[in-house]
Formats: structure tokens, C-alpha cells, sequence
């Protein structure tokens, strides 16, 4: 069903709308590292997403508006104190946790 992809990336944008409207919120110090084997969590979470629901969509490059990119998105919830690191694998790993999917997942069970 693609409802449920559609809704997992949904949440991105209207956590950053959400954002826009508060003041910065303030560093929470150095980034932690991550073990290597959870490092491609985005990779991970989205072919698996892929394989659910027969494809993921379109590079945020062929739409019309610019967005803030992944890795910006991934120090802003970082800062906002939603992942434990400024990276896209954590950030695959944070929508891996709000689909509604069980084969989403990371790191890999």
C-alpha cells in the first residue's frame, strides 16, 4: 500500500515546517559515532521500503521546489533531539521506527 511509504515521508517535511517556526535549538555537543554496521541505515531502510512497496518515488532533484537535502535534514533532527547523530543513516534508522512496517529496519535484526 503505498500510503504507508507515502505517509513515512510525509513526516519529514512536516517536522521541518514544525521546526521553521521555533527558535534554533541549541547544539547538543559533538556527534556521537555510530558502530560501522549501522552506518547505512538510510541505504538499508530504503530498499527494504523499496521492496514492500514496489519502489520508493522520485529524487528530490526532478521536483520543482528545492528541499534541504537529507543530510541537512539529518543534523537539523539532530539538533532537534530526535536522532542520536547527524547522519542519514540515523535518520533512516528514525523512519524505519515511524513506517508502519515490519520489514523496515535498522540495524538489522
Amino acid at each position: 500500500m503505498r500510503l504507508k511509504s507515502l505517509t513515512m515521508f510525509a513526516v519529514v517535511p512536516a517536522l521541518l515546517l514544525a521546526s521553521a517556526s521555533q527558535a534554533a535549538a541549541p547544539n547538543r555537543g559533538a556527534p556521537t559515532r555510530q558502530p560501522t554496521t549501522t552506518m547505512n541505515c538510510w541505504g538499508v531502510v530504503s530498499s527494504q521500503l523499496a521492496q514492500v512497496e514496489g519502489g520508493i518515488g522520485e529524487h528530490s532533484s526532478s521536483q520543482a521546489t528545492p528541499r534541504l537535502g537529507l543530510g541537512n535534514v539529518a543534523r537539523l533532527f539532530f539538533e532537534m533531539g530526535l536522532i542520536d547523530s547527524p547522519n542519514v543513516s540515523s535518520l533512516g534508522s528514525l523512519l524505519a521506527q515511524l513506517d508502519e512496517y515490519d520489514e523496515t529496519v535498522c540495524p538489522i535484526q
